[in-house]
């Protein structure tokens, strides 16, 4: 990026400069335009020669996140709602002079902008489709034109700086048709740089254009919001994830099976960019074909037969089984923590399936097991359930701070196995709550018990609490518990 405005260069932009030569010869990898990756040189001759040279040179590795980087509008994935509503801009000519794209980390919003800033500066545009040939669109793509500048709102965040960026706002382009600046954490910015930035938000020249990219709309004054067209980044589908990967490893010569590309989409949590970090790894570490065992050996993870049967000795309150499954699953090397995410996560789908929901909302198991988790669900019962999530969810929290993980895991494990059937004694305090049982007391006739003795009240009061149905008699007296006259 250029030294503009008194803002420094985004911390990954000299290395962008460094390997435009990598990106040559390789190609872009969304099987849609087989246009080439960003930063390709058109002065390098063929395709095959620009690689060929780029090898002989030695440069470095080109990570698969920037190697196959959306390039267009139909390359992106996932956000397709975003990419139809900037193509109506530019089509009708109604373009916005500042637009906000905000969402979750690694959900395309800063190659978006970049994609924008090509479509609007493009030899040939405005366009809807950039040519990713031209010398404004390979610099773009490199983040390195001098026209659309990209700012690190982190580092960058004084009112100095947007002092700076006010002064430079009215320099026209260089050679582009318009400066567009592109903040990415633009919550970063200090309460006096947003208060600076306000008038030149409102009423920018007619040649600057704002693109702003965040994480936290939240932290985002309203003053700025208003003055922004947003544009919200969903999580990407973890299905749309796994057909970009099984793209990207046909490209690479990789042969990987379904479930392991499941296992990767499944990780990454509604993020692209971290499901190809992850792919990366498996490729260094698989070589050309991979499997899901692969991929359960390098993120520390239990394959799912094990969290199956370590699932079914919680549900049949087997304290040794369980703890021998979570043995045999450190054994093979899995990570105690990912062991009880796992866990929490296949209770979580349970919890769903016995809800009544599909199976596409099933997150951590394959739709065709909602059948086996709801029949799970149904023998555990919903209150235990929610008593079993919580005692992980808290073994979870603890972990984090403790040095004793194993130890944790095990006590969570056998706290599960200690629970009672939570739903049938929910169904006795009822009851008691109600008058219709008394502890301590046995109906006898027609069931008309009855105690006016204070002292059994107290005593059926004490027994209810220790019951755990304590919040039910008012103030311990038992006077919540209605009178009962004595059998006779």
């Amino acid at each position: 990026m250029a030294r503009q405005a008194g803002f420094l260069p985004d911390s990954d932009d000299s290395d962008e400069r460094e390997q435009q030569g990598d990106r040559a010869g390789s190609l872009r990898g969304n099987g849609e335009s087989g246009q080439r990756d960003s930063g390709a040189s058109t002065s390098g001759g063929s395709e095959s020669t620009g690689s060929a040279a780029a090898v002989e040179r030695g440069d470095r590795y080109l990570v698969v996140a920037r190697k196959y980087r959306p390039q267009s509008f139909g390359d992106l994935v996932g956000q397709e709602h975003v990419a139809a509503a900037l193509r109506a801009a530019i089509t009708t000519k109604r373009i916005g002079h500042a637009f906000l794209f905000t969402g979750a980390r690694g959900t395309g919003k800063t190659s978006t902008a970049r994609i924008l800033a090509k479509a609007l500066n493009c030899e040939r545009g405005p366009t809807l489709q950039p040519c990713n040939q031209c010398d404004i669109c390979e610099s773009i793509s490199a983040g390195s034109d001098v026209d659309a500048l990209e700012i690190d709102a982190a580092s960058n965040n004084g009112i100095d700086h947007i002092r700076e960026l006010r002064q430079n706002a009215n320099v026209l382009p260089s050679r582009a048709r318009f400066k567009i600046y592109i903040i990415d954490e633009v919550h970063m910015l200090s309460p006096q740089a947003f208060n600076g930035l306000l008038k030149t938000l409102e009423e920018p020249p007619p040649h600057v254009k704002f693109i702003f990219c965040t994480t936290e709309s939240q932290k985002i004054p309203v003053t700025i919001l208003s003055r922004c067209q947003r544009f919200d980044f969903a999580n990407v589908q973890a299905g749309k994830i796994a057909e970009r990967l099984a793209d990207i490893a046909a490209q690479e010569g990789v042969e990987i099976d379904g479930e392991a590309l499941s296992l990767l989409a499944r990780r990454a949590a509604g993020s692209m960019r971290d499901s190809q970090s992850l792919f990366e790894q498996v490729l260094a570490f698989g070589g050309t074909k991979i499997t899901a065992a692969d991929v359960h050996r390098l993120l520390g993870t239990a394959g799912s037969t094990r969290i199956a049967g370590l699932s079914r000795a919680l549900a049949a309150r087997d304290a040794a089984a369980a703890l021998g499954e979570l043995d045999r699953a450190l054994a093979e090397g899995v990570d105690p923590g990912q062991l009880l995410e796992q866990l929490l996560g296949h209770f979580r789908d349970i919890l769903a399936a016995t809800a009544g929901c599909g199976g596409e909302l099933l997150l951590h198991n394959p739709p065709s097991d909602l059948g086996e988790l709801a029949n799970a669900g149904r023998e555990l019962g919903l209150e235990t359930l929610l008593a079993l999530m919580q005692i992980l969810d808290q073994a979870l929290s603890r972990m984090r701070y403790s040095t004793h993980v194993r130890t944790l895991v095990e006590l969570a494990l056998v706290r599960v196995c200690r629970l009672e059937d939570l739903a049938a004694l929910g169904e006795v305090i009822s009851q008691v709550a109600s008058g219709l049982i008394v502890p301590g007391q046995v109906k006898a006739g027609s069931g008309a018990a009855r105690s006016d003795d204070e002292e059994s009240k107290k005593k059926a009061a004490v027994e209810l609490a220790a019951m755990g149905g304590g919040a039910g008699v008012e103030g311990g007296t038992g006077a919540g518990v209605e009178d009962r006259a004595r059998p006779g």
